[in-house]
């Protein structure tokens, strides 16, 4: 293991888990020594003495985020960089996430090759984002486009129809399935079918977390 660059995996869905975790070791330069579902068991090996180069994590997990491991890291073990791999494109997250001493934000669809590439960059001293990131926010930058504005955008902007932002509001609202059905004159089948839609749409994993999202990203103010 001398001068291999060593990973803490944490991602809650095993199979993607297990997959990062085969390609890293196929590589000559890393090795993972340790893997968890969320932030809570990642601070529980690292209060345990698990000492990784990078800590390469999802942010959408339940019981403690990426996000909330990223600030408590930055607290505890500052040392350690941190590396967003992750679905959510939401320009907001990339932003707070750099302001919070985050490395590197890449995008679950990029490549091996610039995963690699990106994880090597960090363990250097580097920063990284994806190219899709580093792109639309160059685009947003010659647009002439704020730099505060970008915290209210998303890559690409989420296909919610009028009906579905109807729902989400009324879901921030607080308001249950049958309560909706009643507003809108729709039935309550209907109304969990939109409120599922909602949730793959914007890749969470609740309502709770939806609510958060379309906050964060605008679309509910």
């Amino acid at each position: 293991m001398m001068g291999k660059i060593k990973i803490l995996l944490v991602e809650d869905h095993m199979v993607v888990r297990n997959g990062i975790k085969l390609l890293l070791e196929s590589q000559a330069d890393f090795v993972v020594i340790g893997e968890a579902s969320d932030g809570n068991e990642a601070l529980q090996l690292l209060n345990n003495g698990l000492l990784p180069d990078i800590i390469l994590t999802d942010i959408s997990m339940d019981h403690m985020d990426g996000m909330e491991l990223l600030r408590v890291i930055k607290v505890k073990y500052p040392s350690i960089k941190v590396v967003i791999l992750s679905m959510l494109n939401q320009i907001y997250y990339v932003v707070e996430g750099f302001e919070h001493g985050l490395s590197g934000y890449l995008l679950k669809n990029v490549g091996y090759n610039e995963l690699l590439f990106g994880l090597n960059h960090v363990a250097n001293g580097g920063r990284y984002m994806s190219e899709e990131i580093s792109m639309a926010l160059l685009d947003q930058v010659v647009s002439g486009e704020n730099y505060t504005d970008l915290s209210n955008r998303s890559l690409p902007d989420f296909d919610i129809s009028e009906r579905e932002l109807e729902v989400l509001k009324l879901i921030a609202d607080g308001f249950t399935n049958v309560e909706i059905a009643d507003k809108i004159f729709l039935s309550k089948r209907t109304i969990e079918g939109h409120r599922q839609s909602l949730i793959e749409k914007m890749n969470v994993k609740n309502t709770a977390e939806l609510v958060k999202v379309a906050f964060q990203a605008g679309i509910l103010k």
